[in-house]
């Protein structure tokens, strides 16, 4: 059974043939991938180790998490799966101003464009600004 680790706290420049060495002194079967920028290539400071077993996954963070690697301190630890990362707690990591809980938020459930439209009822599109006039009429007669 593969384990896949998280492999944080890279230098943003460093030697990946030094990194693989780092792995090896620790067992054999560890096969490791930095995440590089999209634009400019340059190394995002992480990347992922597949491990071939869970002892050695153990090893490996036992041995190597909190290393000093190239000036940096390694951080290494059991990868989590993305999909059950973000259903448990995409509500509690947004972190735009004023975003409110997944579960928390409203229904948006306007209508934009109706091809059935009914004589009686205004177009729901403007809707808002016919109560608006509306109002405004309603101050105009009272104040005569």
């Amino acid at each position: 059974m593969s384990v896949r680790l998280y492999v944080g706290n890279l230098p943003q420049s460093f030697d990946a043939k030094e990194l693989e060495a780092l792995f090896t002194s620790v067992g054999e079967g560890v096969r490791f991938k930095a995440v590089n920028d999209r634009d400019t290539g340059a190394s995002r400071g992480f990347g992922f180790a597949n491990v071939d077993s869970q002892a050695l996954a153990e090893a490996v963070i036992e041995q190597l998490n909190g290393r000093d690697f190239g000036g940096s301190t390694l951080r290494i630890e059991i990868s989590e799966r993305r999909d059950a990362r973000s259903t448990a707690s995409t509500a509690s990591t947004d972190r735009r101003p004023g975003a409110a809980p997944a579960a928390a938020r409203k229904a948006n459930n306007k209508v934009v464009h109706a091809d059935n439209v009914d004589s009686e009822s205004p177009d729901p599109r403007w809707a808002g600004e016919l109560a608006k006039l509306k109002a405004l009429l309603a101050n105009q007669s009272v104040g005569v």
